[in-house]
């Protein structure tokens, strides 16, 4: 299983220290780790395989090092006081005696590198969110897969050329331990394959509070091709897909009803995990004895839905006949197929159709939410198809902009600068008054901070660069160049995100010559540091890789240019603590919210972005700069006009005002600029607001209806369910007579005939609409029955008033849409009926 050695006595805590991911975001754990074997720990970042591979002499010696065992007990207490803090969440306990637990399902988790389990920003985010949860005390667990290979480490040849290399990820190596039962049992889950029955293992990593679960299909029981399931992130054809998917989704949740039946709600973070949206319902089912439709109307209201995909090109979709073996394998004798074949099926993609995951997730879960502001509208456009013929407004997809665990990206430096203005709980706590204190800082100390970081950040560019440059097979000359690459008293930009088109690395290099001249001034000079991935399918990123690192070794910018190869966690933090202006030049509105340029905030570090994802909602004067405009860009046609914007932005503001320094060397308006950066936006972009934003919205109103909804052995989930069909079978016959407008001063009085045919009036709500037009926004006013219209059958007049408005009587139709308590109109039901 996992090998282990023993510890001298006195060292015997680094166990449990090593196995809590607690130490991702302590500054004294670092400090402590880098003890017990500096260049291991510089190099892997892994306290696990430390005392795997330490010496016995080393051990020998720390055991016998007061100072080390001072710190070793000062680390100890600190966790226990950590783990004994009950935490924000139970301090309000209205909130807390709501919700017993969240289970947050994504298809990577970005923790630190000890778990190489993630691709980029949406598992970057899901680590955080755990931490965060973590801090706040919120219950919340993770579940997610182990990867044999997870995502691929990247190598740059002498020629520039990205080469892709996928390690083994030995579970001993890494800090997880068997998910045990309460008999002490490894928790083994089945899954049902086509023709046979796939064994998954579970994992199991501490968070601090939060726990994370892991799946692995690389039990020998299984065959060969079924152990690789798991074998890489995103890796496999559509059908190797799939079954990663069944395996997150169904044996997620059957995972998280063996360990944790406490937990009401469901989050799936993107449509990867839309399986256990199913597998809750079908296992609800059979406890209650109810149809599958029925168990889906109980538990539905306990799911939540978050997208981070900007382009309805990004949804995972599956031919129909593949996903339909793989449900017919699930199902079983549940005469369900039909049912979900009809949440997600798109009909114009492909012969026969395909499945729609992110459909999938969208009709099983209550509340459905965006990543930022313009995400959200971007999502209510994309989604607009599941909910024909209502208005893209009232698509039922609200957002929550995402956010960074803070003390995970900050430095050291800008640590100990923030706990002496707001305390060493700031981010667990978060007092009303961070902002106010953190304005108190001195400037000088501000500007202190950023000098040392730079300078840091310049020392760890070239013990890369040398390392990346031997390994590369350059020349020892060439390889001792990199030891002198930056300046730390020079303008450092910084860019790295993954290298595709959309997200434009090369807008930069649009102007060679101009980006020389702002590179190489004689007295203003600013320099870059590059890094970023590109898809091993995605030629065209690789080539702006290539490109970067032909620009980076032309002599004339070798000092200037660096790009560092395999950006991952640690680069990250390294990038975000030490850069003074983070780069960010996406094509809007492509970019769903992109987080990176969040964690530089705590650092001092300023913004440089297109107004897309959350630096849309973000931006003001004097706090960063923004390039572009609220237009959608098309491919290629603002790139030009970009790429100038930047320029000039760089040449005409960012230079100048970062080298204006007054007597005292230091830059006023710079630091200024700084320190409201800090104070307007760090807590407004940090996680605890995040989490805390979806307690609120999310999931205490999830959690409430899911408890209404299976009340009574469900039977307000039976009476919903049964009062749909009806209304599906019978909305055909409702139509909508002439509509009487009558003027008044301001506005009109409203009268018109409504025939519901065998519906009720009680059942459905009828309203007078009119659309945006010319400025004024979109309005809706509903309207009273007011007795049965003379001679008709189930017919009913339905008056109000439109009051206070100029518009003109064409701007306004009647519509009829159903309504029934608790019912999400139109999430769970999109019918409607205009009047013609």
């Amino acid at each position: 299983m996992i090998p282990w050695r023993d510890l001298p006595a006195p060292l015997g805590a680094l166990r449990d220290l090593a196995l809590d991911l607690r130490w991702t975001w302590s500054h004294e754990a670092d400090a402590l780790w880098a003890r017990v074997d500096n260049e291991f720990w510089r190099r892997w970042g892994n306290p696990w395989t430390i005392l795997d591979n330490v010496t016995a002499a080393k051990l020998d010696e720390l055991a016998g090092d007061a100072e080390f065992i001072a710190q070793l007990h000062r680390l100890v207490a600190a966790r226990r006081a950590y783990l004994a803090d009950p935490g924000w969440f139970a301090s309000t306990p209205a909130k807390a005696a709501e919700l017993s637990g969240v289970a947050w399902f994504s298809m990577e988790f970005g923790l630190g590198d000890a778990l190489p389990l993630y691709a980029g920003g949406l598992g970057v985010l899901a680590g955080d969110f755990l931490k965060t949860a973590s801090d706040q005390g919120v219950p919340v667990i993770g579940i997610g897969l182990l990867y044999q290979e997870g995502y691929f480490h990247q190598m740059i040849d002498a020629d520039g050329r990205q080469i892709e290399a996928f390690p083994y990820n030995d579970p001993s190596s890494m800090p997880v331990e068997p998910a045990r039962t309460a008999d002490g049992a490894w928790l083994i889950v089945p899954v049902e394959l086509p023709g046979r029955t796939l064994r998954l293992r579970a994992w199991r990593v501490v968070v601090g509070r939060t726990l994370l679960y892991l799946l692995d299909t690389n039990d020998p029981v299984n065959s060969p091709v079924d152990r690789g399931i798991a074998g890489k992130l995103y890796g496999g054809g559509g059908e190797m897909r799939l079954m990663q998917e069944l395996v997150l989704g169904v044996g997620g949740w059957r995972l998280v009803e063996a360990l944790h039946p406490e937990i009401t709600v469901c989050h799936l973070n993107e449509g990867h995990a839309a399986f256990a949206i199913l597998e809750r319902a079908r296992q609800f089912s059979r406890r209650h004895g109810l149809g599958f439709t029925e168990a889906l109307w109980a538990t539905r209201a306990g799911n939540v839905f978050t997208t981070h995909t900007p382009v309805e090109a990004g949804f995972d979709r599956f031919p129909l006949p593949l996903f339909t073996r793989y449900l017919q394998v699930w199902a079983g004798e549940d005469d369900c197929v039909a049912d979900i074949l009809a949440m997600g099926l798109e009909e114009s993609h492909a012969p026969g159709g395909v499945f729609n995951m992110a459909w999938l997730a969208t009709r099983g879960a209550l509340l459905n939410f965006g990543v930022s502001r313009l995400h959200g509208s971007v999502c209510r456009r994309i989604f607009q198809p599941l909910y024909p013929r209502w208005p893209e407004n009232e698509v039922p997809f609200d957002h929550i902009t995402n956010g960074v665990h803070v003390p995970t990206w900050d430095s050291a430096m800008a640590d100990a600068i923030w706990t002496e203005a707001c305390g060493k709980d700031r981010w667990r706590h978060e007092p009303e008054d961070m902002g106010q204190r953190i304005q108190t800082v001195e400037h000088e100390a501000l500007w202190a901070m950023r000098g040392n970081a730079r300078e840091a950040l310049v020392h760890d560019v070239r013990a890369r660069l040398t390392s990346h440059l031997r390994g590369r097979g350059h020349s020892p000359e060439f390889v001792a160049s990199g030891e002198t690459v930056l300046d730390p008293n020079v303008l450092t930009l910084g860019f790295a995100r993954r290298f595709t088109d959309y997200k434009r690395p090369d807008l930069l290099l649009f102007d060679r010559d101009r980006l020389a001249r702002i590179l190489c001034h004689e007295t203003h000079p600013a320099q870059l540091v590059l890094a970023g991935k590109a898809h091993p399918d995605d030629t065209g990123g690789k080539e702006m890789i290539r490109q970067w690192i032909e620009f980076a070794q032309d002599p004339r910018f070798r000092h200037r240019v660096v790009f560092l190869e395999d950006y991952d966690i640690s680069l990250a933090q390294q990038l975000v603590q030490g850069v003074d202006v983070w780069i960010n030049t996406p094509r809007r509105p492509w970019e769903a919210c992109g987080t990176s340029g969040m964690k530089v905030l705590v650092n001092g570090g300023l913004n440089l972005s297109t107004l897309d994802g959350w630096w849309e909602e973000a931006y003001a004067l004097g706090l960063g700069w923004a390039i572009g405009d609220a237009e959608q860009d098309v491919e290629q046609e603002h790139d030009r006009r970009d790429a100038e914007e930047l320029y000039v932005l760089l040449e005409n503001e960012v230079v100048p005002e970062f080298y204006n320094r007054d007597a005292t060397g230091v830059p006023r308006a710079w630091v200024a600029r700084m320190a409201r950066s800090m104070t307007g936006l760090t807590v407004r972009y940090s996680a605890t607001r995040m989490v805390r934003e979806y307690l609120d919205k999310a999931y205490l109103p999830a959690a409430r209806a899911l408890r209404e909804r299976v009340a009574d052995a469900a039977a307000p989930a039976r009476i919903m369910a049964e009062w749909d069909r009806h209304l599906r079978r019978a909305w055909p016959d409702v139509h909508i007579g002439e509509m009487d407008l009558t003027a008044r001063e301001v506005g009109w009085d409203v009268s018109v005939p409504v025939y519901l045919g065998e519906i009720a009036a009680k059942d459905v709500v009828v309203e007078v609409y009119a659309d945006r037009a010319d400025g004024a926004a979109a309005e809706v006013v509903a309207l009273i029955s007011d007795g049965a219209v003379p001679g008709a059958t189930s017919g009913y007049f339905f008056r109000g008033q439109i009051a206070g408005t100029p518009r003109p009587a064409s701007d306004y139709t009647v519509r009829v849409i159903p309504s029934h308590p608790g019912v999400r109109v139109p999430g769970e039901t999109s019918l409607i009926r205009w009047q013609k």
